[in-house]
């Protein structure tokens, strides 16, 4: 006799496995990659207002978050699916050609999109969403390479390929917590945009003209 447990979880196990078959494992990357990032923006809020409580949480916001997410997910889809199809097996060699690809050519590719889509539903023109990159691509970039080396060798080296977007997902609520903080740092609810001189919109001021009193005229 199976007992009630056992039943529930071949139950639930049998909900789930149509999720990742080919006929909707596009889907199910593209709405976890929203979900999750929209998480990371939920976690990010929360420790803003935790340091402000006068800070209010920004719906909006986490909607923009979780749509930058969708946007984002078929392209790391296809991005998977291309290298598997190009570089299949996982011998050390195969897994760091990978690693290496994703970090030089994804990774960069990723930001654009991430900061550009943030950026255009936030109302923003393209010249401000380059500018923004512009100046916060090294810090994100660095960032990058901390972080994603060693977990791409364990995805590579470990992962089926249908669950490599869902693994990245789950493991990138940290991440998506940074680039929340990353794209709004300094002005809750909207992102920096710099000038090129670095300066934050916020900070500048306008010159101060000194005006000398005017004599009497005698």
């Amino acid at each position: 006799m199976v007992s009630p447990n056992r039943s529930l979880f071949v139950r639930l196990l049998g909900c789930w496995k149509p999720l990742f078959s080919d006929r909707f494992l596009l889907v199910t990357n593209t709405v976890s990659s929203g979900a999750l990032m929209a998480t990371g923006d939920i976690i990010q809020q929360t420790r803003e207002i935790r340091r402000d409580p006068d800070h209010l949480r920004e719906w909006a916001r986490t909607g923009r978050m979780f749509a930058t997410g969708c946007l984002l997910g078929p392209i790391v889809h296809y991005w998977y699916r291309g290298l598997d199809g190009r570089f299949p097996g996982r011998t050390t060699p195969i897994v760091v050609k990978k690693v290496l690809l994703d970090q030089i050519i994804a990774s960069p590719i990723f930001g654009i999109f991430y900061f550009f889509g943030m950026g255009t539903l936030e109302g923003h023109s393209l010249m401000d969403c380059g500018l923004e990159f512009k100046n916060k691509f090294w810090e994100f970039y660095k960032a990058d390479w901390t972080v994603w080396p060693a977990a791409q060798m364990i995805n590579f080296f470990y992962v089926p390929q249908k669950f490599r977007v869902l693994y990245v997902n789950f493991l990138t609520v940290g991440w998506y917590t940074f680039l929340s903080y990353l794209k709004h740092q300094g002005q809750p609810g909207k992102g920096i945009l710099l000038d090129e001189s670095g300066i934050p919109d916020e900070q500048k001021t306008e010159p101060v003209t000194s005006v000398m009193p005017l004599e009497d005229e005698q």
